[in-house]
């Protein structure tokens, strides 16, 4: 299976997908740590995350798969929703709680 289709399948296996550098108990960067949070704060439960450090093929093409060039990557329902100022920016206005409670409902 070539690096994109594992990506697809990612972001199309599970209703809510962060990319991050690292876990969400142990995020390797600021930024992923605060996404993750932002998550959890919007009552996701379960969300899936995939560790870009642990895979550098799927590092190097995930910024090509969804035309974002930077770590985190949200994508809900398939779709790529931004990074982490977008994550924090749609907390903030109530709209990332309403984007999850949609996306596991439809799980």
């Amino acid at each position: 299976m070539s690096v994109m289709d594992r990506i697809k399948a990612e972001v199309e296996g599970h209703p809510i997908v962060l990319f991050m550098k690292g876990t969400p108990q142990f995020p390797m960067c600021g930024f992923s740590s605060r996404a993750a949070q932002a998550l959890k704060t919007a009552g996701a439960t379960g969300f899936h995350t995939v560790n870009v450090l642990a895979d550098p093929e799927l590092r190097a093409n995930l910024p090509r798969y969804s035309d974002w060039p930077s770590f985190p990557q949200l994508f809900v329902n398939g779709e790529l929703i931004g990074g982490c100022d977008i994550t924090i920016d749609l907390l903030d206005s109530g709209e990332l709680a309403r984007m999850v409670a949609e996306a596991q409902k439809s799980a």
